[in-house]
């Protein structure tokens, strides 16, 4: 397949939550780009290149822009493409994503390698991060989605780190009494656009042909 150099180069790790948000965004935004692969213990130069912060998502434009952040890559991509308004919801988004690529992130790290962080138990790392679940319960139990009965922004920025905070225990999540969550979980779980940001692509490394995303529209 002949490489599009109008298109953008998406450097992502299918199961970073940074860059399932990234996807997300740019699957929602219908925007195709390149996609390469990047397996964390083993990234290719051409990413160190062009980010020295050595972390994945990377969006590498066009025109040469680099954009290194999942939820500037989020925004950049509801600017170019917009079809559900999401962007009005931006402001309320930014502290939601505040809170959650805050302490939320940090608990979660935590929680997940708790073998790594002896100085606290793996339970007490749960319950600081349940502090963002219990908020986002609260507005489930009065709307279908955080916002409200439609899907917005703020459940596609949150979606990918909630999910990995579950999977940690799969079986303490099922057994608690987030009864809403489990619901907006399973939905963006068996969401068409999860569904296919998720595809294994294989590890890029240069002269490998081109691959598209995203992988449902080729």
């Amino acid at each position: 397949m002949t490489q599009d150099n109008s298109l953008p180069i998406l450097y992502s790790f299918r199961r970073c939550p940074y860059a399932m948000r990234a996807r997300l965004a740019l699957y929602y935004a219908g925007i195709k780009c390149e996609i390469r692969e990047v397996i964390l213990r083993d990234k290719p130069p051409e990413l160190l290149a062009i980010s020295p912060k050595a972390t994945v998502p990377v969006l590498l434009l066009p025109d040469g822009t680099i954009i290194e952040e999942s939820y500037d890559i989020l925004k950049w991509a509801l600017e170019k493409n917009d079809p559900k308004a999401w962007r009005c919801h931006i402001d309320i988004c930014d502290q939601w994503v505040k809170e959650n690529d805050g302490y939320f992130k940090a608990a979660l790290n935590k929680y997940k390698y708790s073998s790594q962080h002896i100085d606290d138990s793996s339970e007490n790392h749960r319950k600081e991060g349940e502090k963002l679940l219990l908020k986002v319960e609260k507005n489930l139990e009065r709307n279908k989605f955080i916002l409200g009965d439609e899907p917005s922004v703020v459940d596609l920025a949150l979606f990918p780190f909630i999910r990995q905070f579950a999977f940690v225990d799969k079986e303490w999540f099922s057994s608690s009494s987030y009864k809403y969550l489990k619901k907006w979980l399973d939905y963006h779980l068996s969401s068409k656009s999860f569904l296919s940001i998720m595809h294994k692509y294989k590890q890029w490394n240069y002269g490998d042909k081109v691959i598209y995303f995203p992988h449902d529209s080729l």
